[in-house]
């Protein structure tokens, strides 16, 4: 899996942050910050959470044959 963030698109709720602290967490200024673009297999799971429950679609998930 590889992940992008848009940080033009981000509106600060801080759900990514709050479910996958391994691989997000906010600026001082509220904005995601992308803390690994190519996470292990044992968070997948919540980073695919953090994906579908943010409200601005800031995040994107590029799914790689391994990662299923």
């Amino acid at each position: 899996m590889r992940v992008d963030a848009d940080r033009d698109l981000c509106c600060g709720a801080g759900m990514c942050a709050l479910l996958a602290p391994e691989v997000f967490d906010q600026s001082d200024e509220g904005v995601v910050l992308l803390l690994d673009a190519r996470p292990p297999a044992a968070v997948h799971a919540a980073v695919r959470e953090a994906a579908d429950q943010c409200p601005c679609a800031a995040i994107t998930l590029h799914e790689t044959p391994e990662a299923r």
